[in-house]
Order: C-alpha cells, then structure tokens, then sequence
C-alpha cells in the first residue's frame, strides 16, 4: 500500500468512525447494544478500504454505460483526497514508516500474548465446578436467560475478577473465595452478566478489534474505539440483567464487591464485569431509567446509514467501471455497438509513425490526490481522414479512463492507404499516466 493510499484509507475510516458517533449520540437514550454495534462497525471498517468495495462495483457493469459515471467514482476520491496533498512528498520515509509500524505492531502483539499466556495458564490451573452454590446460581441464570447450552465454570487461584476466558470454546473462570462475599441474589445477577458476554460472543468482536488496534497502533482514534465498545458492552449486559428482574441496588453492590476483591482483565477479549466506566455504569444502573423503543424513523436512519455505508463505494464503481467489451465510446460521448469486422486492423507502432497531432492528457486532480497512477489501453478506430471515430476502454484505472479518452478524441492521424486508398483502420493506443517524483 502507498502512503497516499494509506493516509486516504485512515481518513475515510475516521469520517466513518465520526459518522458513527454522530449516530450514537442521536440514539443515546436507547439500549446500548444497539450502540455497541455501531461502535464495532466502525472498528471493522479499518479493516475493509472502500477500494474494495469499488473494485466490486468495477464487476457489476451493464451493456451501454458510459464512461462518464467515472465522477461517482471521483466523488469517494475527493473525499478520501480531505487528507493533506503534502503526505506524497513523505514517500521517501515511506520505508522508515514501515519499519517503525512493524516495530509497534510487534510491541502491540508480545504484551497481549504475554496476557494471554498469564490466561491461559491461569485457566490450565484452575479446578473444574461440577457442583456447589456457584454452580446452582450459574445453573438458574443461565434458565433465565435461555442460554441453551451450558457454561463450563473454572475455580481458579487468580485475583483476577470473574470473567468469560476464550474465543472457541469459552470458559467462566470463577476467582476462589469471591463466592463468600456474595449474597445469593448477588451472586446470580453476576454470574448472569457474564452468561450475557458468552451469548453475545463479546470475546470474538474484542479479538476482532484488537486486530484493528494492534495493525493501527498510530491511530489515536482505534483506541479510543476500544474503549467506547468496552463501554457499551457492559451497559448492554446490565440491561440485559435489570431485564431479568435482579434488584438495582444488590446487583450494583455485587458489582463493586467484585472490584474489591478482584484485579480488572488485563485483556478486552476477556469478558468480566468490571469493565467500562464504573461510576457512570453505577449510576445508570441506580437510576430508574426506562429505555424507549426505537421509533420508525431511527430504524430508517440506521437502515439508510447501514445501506449507504455499502451502496455509495459499490455504486461508484458501477459507475466508474469502463464499458463491456463490444461497447464503444464515440466522440460525442454515446456508446455504440462494434461490429467485428469494422476497420482494418493495424499495428500500434505503425499507426504511430502517421500521427500528427498529439494531445496530453489532463491529470485528474483526485486521481493526483489519491496517487493513482498507471497506463489506460484504449482500442480506437481511426477514419479514413485520419479522425477518431470510436473509443474502447481495454484497461486501467477508472479514475484515469475519462482522461484518457478526452485527450485521445483530439488526436489526428495521416490517412492510412490500403492498395493506394485511404482505409478505416482499428489499432491500440496508450496513454501514460505518472505522477512527478
């Protein structure tokens, strides 16, 4: 990846992520799972570039399209082009960048791995429950909330405070003598919090965004990210247990015992429930506070957000994509269909000898922008005054083809003489696109 491509990939995964935070301040009054995946659609779309979605639009092209839709696709380049012009001239520190991002990427991944092994190596020691109160607690919240299958619970030796432990094949690790300090309603409505973590699979979207976080360490905003999802899904958890019908005040007591007796999980893809910021949960969970259900029109803004987010990149490359094979670009714009026996065909490099006027293309200023640059192949068919007649994309980028075909049309040729007479003729042009070192 060039830096251009890098710096526009991480500006339109910002304006995405803002996007997002708009979004859950208008729905901060309801549950926060639905926040929570706002939050995590944001952290993914690091990982996905619109490039690709465009590219997928650059497949779903129709017969009789014209070229001229490539403004859609310069539309998300000009967007992405918000990021400063001047990060192309850093490209000899491009190396050095690179360097030093590995460097960080590989700090990120040794202390998680080094958490992970203190995990693992805690839950290899710990002790199987098969029966007792945390088993018979564990047993009644997991009927409340319909879990289905059931939770294997570890009694582990660690100060580590109760938590779901695994991605595949989860695991509640259960700190030894924290029971003790739980009454019996206590004890289910915790328990019944890390049921909830298990159900929403939170341990597998928190592996998913320490993979943002680790590959874009840099980037101030992933963290920021990963706190704002830790946030929410502990909220979405104590909904779900007030929802049971556990009594505010116990749960939240049971909650600040944990914190008492217990050190937090080093690792967000250790679900606990110490997470997120305490006295704000305290307070949300002491307060009597009815969720509304969301209305209409806020499911048609999510709906119209979520299609948006992936209709807009995958539509500008519908548009962008040049023309099937068999539809032609006439200088006036229109397509028409080729007819396979049209024009003699001769060699590029001949026809080269009989050009007389020759037009540069104008660089796009967002493909500059966007450090596109490469070789567009057209097919043309040249008159037998030397005109063009017709203009076929054979390849390139979309964002170079309208470019190409304006410069193209103003080219003149000498007639080419068949036995003496002027002839139609069809051959290949190429146009150069580079940008200045």
């Amino acid at each position: 990846m060039t830096p251009e491509a890098l710096a526009n990939h991480l500006w339109q995964s910002t304006i995405f992520a803002a996007a997002a935070a708009l979004l859950t301040l208008i729905l901060r009054k309801q549950h926060a799972r639905t926040r929570y995946w706002l939050w995590q659609a944001a952290s993914v779309k690091f990982l996905i570039p619109f490039s690709l979605l465009v590219a997928v639009g650059n497949q779903l092209t129709w017969p009789g399209r014209s070229v001229t839709g490539t403004r859609l696709y310069i539309a998300i380049e000009v967007l992405s082009g918000a990021a400063p012009k001047s990060f192309s001239a850093l490209g000899y520190l491009f190396p050095a960048m690179a360097a030093a991002w590995l460097c960080g990427f590989i700090v990120v991944l040794a202390l998680w791995c080094r958490e992970w092994s203190k995990m693992s190596a805690a839950a290899q020691e710990a002790v199987s429950l098969d029966q007792g109160r945390e088993v018979e607690a564990l047993r009644r919240a997991e009927h409340r909330l319909g879990a289905g299958k059931r939770t294997d619970m570890l009694l582990t030796r660690a100060s580590l405070e109760p938590g779901i432990f695994g991605i595949v094949r989860p695991v509640l690790l259960w700190p030894e003598g924290m029971s003790q300090r739980l009454d019996d309603s206590q004890l289910e409505s915790i328990l019944a919090h890390e049921i909830q973590h298990r159900l929403r699979r939170d341990n597998l979207a928190a592996a998913v965004h320490m993979v943002v976080e680790a590959a874009f360490w840099f980037h101030p905003l992933v963290w920021w990210l990963g706190a704002r999802l830790v946030e929410e899904r502990e909220r979405a958890c104590d909904e779900k247990v007030l929802e049971m019908g556990c009594r505010q005040q116990q749960y939240a007591e049971g909650i600040l015992k944990v914190c008492e007796f217990c050190l937090a999980s080093p690792l967000p893809c250790v679900s606990g429930v110490a997470g997120g910021d305490l006295k704000k949960r305290m307070v949300q969970i002491m307060i009597e506070h009815k969720l509304r259900k969301m209305g209409v029109g806020k499911k048609l803004l999510l709906g119209a957000a979520a299609v948006g987010a992936i209709a807009f990149p995958i539509a500008s490359g519908i548009a962008s994509a040049p023309p099937r094979a068999g539809q032609e670009q006439t200088q006036g714009g229109t397509a028409k269909q080729w007819e396979p026996s049209q024009g003699t065909r001769v060699d590029p490099g001949e026809m080269a000898k009989l050009l007389v006027k020759k037009v540069d293309p104008s660089y796009p200023d967002a493909a500059k922008k966007a450090g596109i640059e490469g070789v567009v192949v057209l097919t043309a068919v040249i008159s037998k005054d030397g005109d063009i007649e017709m203009l076929q994309i054979v390849s390139g980028h979309p964002a170079l083809a309208k470019a190409a075909i304006e410069a193209v049309k103003q080219w003149k040729y000498r007639p080419y003489l068949v036995q003496g007479k002027p002839a139609e003729v069809k051959t290949r042009v190429e146009v150069n696109f580079t940008l200045a070192k």
